[in-house]
């Protein structure tokens, strides 16, 4: 019997499928500057999945964190289980990134139209 090393591409690739149908399923329900936002975490967390790949054990599990925590948005079902905003799955994403030490991949909360936050510019 011959044993294979553990290799980084079937990993890989199930964490980014993971993303991407989520995402996928986001762009069915969110519009806007919450799809943006959907849109960009997917596209940080692959790169980071990507970039950690042949990283130590710890980066990994950074990563493998994250991608999870973006996946599984629960629904609300009364007071027991609140809903995990994207605001929450972003601010674990930047704090991998952050110590990962990969600020360039830093997700930034996209800007709405100034027009319709403030009236007084129109």
């Amino acid at each position: 019997m011959t044993v294979q090393g553990r290799g980084s591409g079937s990993g890989t690739d199930v964490l980014i499928r993971k993303v991407d149908s989520h995402l996928a399923a986001l762009r069915t329900g969110l519009q806007g500057p919450e799809l943006e936002l959907a849109e960009e975490l997917a596209r940080c967390l692959r790169e980071l999945v990507v970039a950690t790949a042949h990283s130590s054990a710890a980066d990994r599990g950074l990563v493998r964190a994250a991608v999870p925590y973006f996946v599984l948005r629960r629904e609300s079902r009364g007071k027991l289980l609140p809903v995990r905003s994207l605001a929450a799955a972003q601010r674990v994403v930047n704090k991998a990134v952050r110590q990962l030490g990969r600020p360039d991949l830093l997700v930034e909360t996209p800007r709405r139209d100034r027009t319709a936050v403030d009236p007084a510019l129109r």
